[in-house]
């Protein structure tokens, strides 16, 4: 059986000093074009990060920021030494962990399915029914979940059962992971969609020539296609994997299962926006996104290591 693979002219890298030459002929054009987004990001990204500093410090709304006691790592080291400190971390990271490991390759395998569809109507009547759970709000999607799940819910009734689903913290992940595949996956599945489009044609008619099942023509034709979009998603989401969305956590929250459903997040909106410690839950926020860029670093890291090099 003969291996087939997607062969690429390798462009000719231009040096840094060949790059620095070319920005500095074109500059006008560089900067007509890059200072609307410039200016964005500096005013809406950059400028606000000074409020970092509300996490050393013994924050008061009358001071300000500059004007507020400085009180250094004291939150960081209350915040790790707290005994709730090992909880917190381990429900954000299971339930993001959990979620890339069972979500990732949900819509790769969704676009390689819609990929054997042939006719063109078919896929599109599909591709409109998996797309459209991702236009349905996270608030909403949550209050079906809930109506499903209840004693009284339809759920229950097919099982022949009376169970409060939410109120059990051993069934919260399950829920959580399982209800954000079912919403994303079909739109996440778009750009792979897209990528498979360009796959090679007359590679696909050879490997169907020499006698290549579905699996070869898949492994073979279509993933090489897709690898580096996989590639870069995967490190995008890996590197986010602290970041898991607040409003869906406290949504399916209750007294019964908190002990599998406070996150990191949910930590944050209660002790800064609801006990009013703003220098704490800042200082727990500021945490999350170090964690989250170490990540992305080494994710990065270790993926160009594995593929010959190429990372984000």
């Amino acid at each position: 059986m003969r291996t087939f693979t997607n062969k690429k002219a390798v462009p000719v890298k231009q040096t840094a000093k060949q790059k620095l030459q070319y920005v500095r002929k074109n500059w006008q054009l560089y900067l007509f074009f890059l200072m609307p987004a410039l200016l964005l990001t500096i005013i809406f990204k950059y400028i606000p990060m000074s409020g970092v500093l509300i996490a050393f410090e013994d924050y008061n709304v009358i001071d300000g920021v500059f004007g507020s006691e400085w009180v250094g790592l004291e939150y960081f080291q209350r915040f790790l030494s707290s005994p709730d400190f090992m909880n917190y971390l381990m429900n954000t990271l299971k339930l993001s962990a959990y979620g890339l490991l069972w979500g990732f390759p949900v819509p790769i395998i969704l676009a390689l399915l819609l990929n054997r569809i042939r006719k063109a109507g078919i896929r599109k009547k599909i591709q409109l029914l998996i797309y459209a759970p991702n236009f349905i709000s996270v608030i909403v999607l949550c209050g079906m979940i809930r109506m499903f799940l209840s004693p009284v819910g339809p759920i229950n009734q097919v099982l022949g059962i009376d169970t409060n689903w939410m109120t059990m913290p051993e069934s919260f992940r399950t829920i959580y992971i399982a209800s954000g595949i079912w919403q994303t996956a079909g739109w996440a599945s778009i750009m792979y969609t897209a990528a498979l489009s360009n796959a090679s044609k007359d590679l696909e008619e050879a490997a169907i020539v020499d006698g290549a099942n579905i699996l070869q023509q898949i492994w073979y034709v279509e993933l090489p296609a897709i690898k580096n979009i996989i590639v870069i998603q995967f490190i995008l989401q890996a590197g986010n994997i602290m970041s898991i969305g607040f409003e869906k956590a406290f949504a399916l929250q209750t007294d019964m299962n908190l002990p599998a459903s406070e996150i990191l997040s949910t930590y944050v909106y209660r002790i800064g926006l609801l006990n009013g410690d703003y220098g704490y839950s800042t200082a727990v926020g500021l945490f999350n996104s170090i964690i989250n860029v170490i990540l992305l670093i080494a994710v990065n890291w270790i993926v160009k290591k594995l593929n010959d090099g190429e990372g984000l």
